[in-house]
């Protein structure tokens, strides 16, 4: 275990001359595959001797050969310096985006088929990058990226995000849909005030980030919703507004239930914006610099 810790504390060049020798047991032409002079390559090996704590080598006319300790030490030595490769082949495969890992956070209330594209594109560019996709909510997403659990996250908050702490860029905005049944009493208007919906059986997406900005229009207006179902899954609130069980307010690209009614919520609308954020300051990988690129290029209007 000494010589382990030890090792730490030698140069690398000196552990690729010692494996030299070791190879040919000769230092002439140990010197030669290392494009070192024969007197550099024995100070080397004498100031690894002198940290080592003794000779490595027998040095004899025609029969240099290793000591005790320098067989002990050559198995050592030679993970040390194949340690050393794989660390630099893993960092120059890193800033080429090879193997790099790149976590991204996802509203989990955005649909996918606003980022599908992107996601392709850079997939295209960078098909090396290992993509983590997490999704969350808008506030879990900025508690994650403050820890440094994810790299770069997508999302939006009603209030605005903290410029200060974060770096956004906008990707998209999106309007507020009122999702009803087919054959509803209000499909035939072209827009859904929130007060047309006061009577209503409300089926509450749990994790939507304008439902207090939703609730507070709706106590200006005198009513409040009639919550009658709650969840988590968006795609289950979109499938009982489907079945004729209620009704339930819904950003336009997070809707995936083919066929689902909607209308835009009217007098005023709601919309809601759609940021790629960062952590300002922190230093960033080549992979995140890649995909905030990406993102700043794509067409989000098409």
């Amino acid at each position: 275990m000494a010589a382990e810790g030890t090792a730490y504390s030698m140069e690398m060049h000196q552990v690729r001359y010692f494996l030299a020798v070791c190879e040919t047991l000769n230092f002439t032409r140990a010197a030669d595959r290392c494009s070192v002079s024969q007197p550099a390559m024995t100070r080397a090996i004498k100031n690894l001797e002198d940290e080592l704590g003794g000779p490595l080598f027998h040095r004899e006319r025609a029969n240099t050969h290793l000591t005790e300790l320098g067989r002990m030490m050559q198995p050592y030595l030679s993970e040390v310096l194949a340690q050393s490769e794989s660390a630099k082949t893993r960092a120059r495969d890193f800033q080429k985006l090879r193997e790099a890992p790149l976590s991204v956070g996802i509203m989990c209330t955005i649909g996918p088929s606003k980022l599908l594209d992107l996601m392709g594109g850079f997939h295209r560019r960078y098909p090396d990058v290992n993509i983590n996709l997490r999704e969350a909510t808008a506030q879990a997403l900025q508690d994650m990226l403050a820890a440094g659990e994810i790299d770069v996250a997508v999302f939006g908050l009603p209030d605005g995000i903290d410029q200060e702490r974060f770096h956004t860029l906008k990707l998209f905005s999106e309007r507020v849909l009122i999702a009803i049944p087919a054959g509803h009493r209000l499909e035939k208007q072209p827009g859904i005030q929130l007060d047309d919906i006061s009577n209503e059986r409300y089926l509450f997406r749990a994790n939507c980030e304008f439902a207090d900005q939703i609730r507070e229009q709706c106590q200006a207006r005198g009513f409040r919703l009639s919550v009658a179902y709650r969840s988590e899954r968006d795609d289950w609130i979109q499938t009982m507004v489907k079945a004729g069980l209620g009704v339930t307010l819904i950003p336009e690209f997070a809707v995936t239930v083919s066929g689902l009614t909607t209308r835009p919520v009217i007098n005023p609308g709601i919309e809601r914006t759609v940021h790629l954020v960062t952590v300002r300051g922190r230093p960033h990988s080549p992979a995140v610099g890649a995909f905030v690129r990406e993102a700043m290029a794509f067409d989000w209007l098409a």
